[in-house]
């Protein structure tokens, strides 16, 4: 991927009272967990080594950090609120650097500036720490559809739904849920439901896809990542035509986003070993 100019500035979210991050708790825990599992002997004690001072000092708790400074440190989040999605501006989901990312400030740039300073050991411990979360959660956004999206609708924000669920909403969103029916967008079905829907606990849902036959994860670059998300936005017509909803559409999308949730722990995992493979000790 090329290299990006790289300036933290502030960013737009992508609406404000709907979570940046993509698949909401659950699906970044599962890129997680599904990627530690993955680790080389050696990366895997480098990253518990750098998280050495969390609560719990793996990927999936971890994974949702990124979002988590919503409340913890909002200035940080409206920050680096722009660094979650890219909004690309082809139909052909071809991506232009200096176009669709300015100075660095979306996913890709994110993860690419992220990247260098998890390589560097020089940085303080600190510093690559937090590179670490950035990682583990930005990986997984690129890799959900509609943050990687070429339609002006702030992927799929602006799209509203009516949805017809059994699923206790997250707590931001609770008071939209009225006789079973959630007011919600396309954008936090993909984020939230589609995956919720399985009604499995994280270890549960982790162990199903782990031990599902499937093909290797192809080997390629977070752009790539991008544009794959962008290109099954239309193929697999992720926009319903009604803007009412129900089960049926979570249950014909879940494959496709637990694919996508896979491709992201491998790709992830592949990283980490990469980074570790040759570098020293954090400080």
């Amino acid at each position: 991927m090329s290299r990006f100019a790289f300036f933290p500035i502030a960013s737009l979210l992508l609406l404000i009272n709907a979570p940046a991050g993509a698949w909401g708790e659950l699906g970044h825990r599962l890129v997680g967990e599904l990627a530690q599992r993955q680790l080389t002997p050696e990366a895997n004690a480098r990253v518990r080594e750098l998280l050495r001072t969390e609560p719990v000092p793996t990927l999936a708790a971890i994974a949702m950090w990124a979002d988590q400074m919503r409340t913890s440190d909002p200035e940080r989040f409206k920050a680096t609120g722009g660094w979650h999605y890219v909004n690309i501006q082809e139909k052909s989901c071809r991506f232009v650097a200096s176009r669709d990312c300015p100075d660095g400030a979306c996913v890709l740039g994110a993860i690419d500036a992220q990247t260098r300073l998890l390589r560097d050991s020089s940085q303080p411990v600190e510093v690559r720490r937090d590179a670490l979360k950035f990682i583990v959660h930005f990986v997984g956004d690129v890799h959900q559809p509609l943050h990687s999206s070429n339609r002006p609708d702030k992927g799929a924000n602006e799209f509203e739904i009516s949805l017809r669920t059994d699923i206790p909403p997250e707590e931001y969103a609770r008071e939209r849920y009225k006789n079973g029916i959630m007011g919600t967008n396309l954008h936090a079905v993909w984020d939230y439901y589609v995956l919720a829907s399985a009604k499995l606990t994280l270890g549960e849902y982790a162990d199903r896809l782990a031990a599902a036959p499937r093909s290797s994860t192809p080997q390629s670059s977070p752009e790539d990542w991008a544009r794959e998300s962008c290109k099954l936005i239309d193929r697999r017509a992720l926009y319903p035509r009604s803007h009412k909803m129900n089960a049926k559409y979570l249950n014909k999308m879940r494959p496709l986003a637990e694919k996508r949730v896979v491709q992201a722990a491998d790709r992830l995992a592949r990283l980490l070993n990469e980074i570790f493979a040759s570098h020293s000790a954090p400080r």
